[in-house]
């Protein structure tokens, strides 16, 4: 598969990891695309980052060009459906498609951005993350909310895990400004995905992640240095 920004490599890496109790596959596949020259030269010069104000992402965010995500897309989604038991029937739907860079600091954190979070609740929804730049950065940590012993929160564990989150939201308000990078009180850290440049990274969009920042190495605008990387948010509905 191959677009002007992206030709993917047909020799490939490509992992399952089964993390947690609930035994979630994650599909790590390393030496993703031939050359990141493109995408790179694009995300350096080609685009405007904003703040999200759609989310609580603690950074700067730009529009993924639409050849990327098909391309991207193209090379992943058929196994998807066997690994995920998604029913046949349904299509993929491409969502929120961006480039990405942390830019937060500690300081001016909400309480949503110290905490591990899930997409959606929806069973078909996924997220694949492309690392992008070759400088030390921190990865994706895989959580278990310790009060449920939940991974993933699916439809039917939305009340009981928000009642769960509820019942410590004072702790976590006197607990300081930080971001999540290890297990505390509500959450343990039972998986991890090292940030890797040319890396993509696939997982359920309801199972409990977060960015293991570094603030000294990841809080960062340049998309030259930072913790760049490219967010594809899809459905089969």
């Amino acid at each position: 598969m191959q677009s002007k920004l992206l030709t993917v490599n047909p020799a490939m890496k490509v992992k399952q990891l089964q993390v947690g109790n609930e035994k979630t596959t994650i599909i790590v596949i390393d030496n993703f695309a031939l050359d990141l020259t493109r995408i790179k030269t694009n995300a350096c010069s080609a685009v405007s980052f904003t703040p999200d104000k759609s989310s609580f992402y603690p950074g700067i965010r730009a529009p993924l060009p639409r050849e990327y995500v098909i391309a991207m897309l193209q090379a992943v989604y058929q196994p998807l459906y066997n690994i995920y038991n998604i029913p046949k029937q349904k299509q993929l739907k491409p969502q929120d498609v961006f480039y990405s860079l942390i830019t937060t600091p500690e300081a001016d954190l909400s309480l949503p951005q110290r905490l591990p979070h899930f997409d959606t609740s929806r069973p078909y929804f996924f997220a694949a993350t492309h690392y992008l730049n070759a400088q030390k950065h921190g990865g994706t940590g895989i959580f278990r909310h310790k009060a449920t012993g939940y991974e993933r929160v699916c439809d039917n564990r939305v009340t009981d895990y928000l009642k769960g989150i509820n019942n410590h939201l004072d702790t976590e308000k006197t607990s300081g400004h930080s971001y999540v990078t290890q297990s505390n009180s509500q959450f343990e850290l039972i998986d991890k995905i090292d940030y890797k440049e040319n890396r993509l990274v696939i997982y359920p969009g309801n199972l409990l992640h977060s960015a293991l920042i570094i603030p000294e190495l990841d809080i960062d605008d340049n998309p030259n240095t930072g913790r760049l990387t490219t967010n594809t948010f899809f459905e089969f509905i």
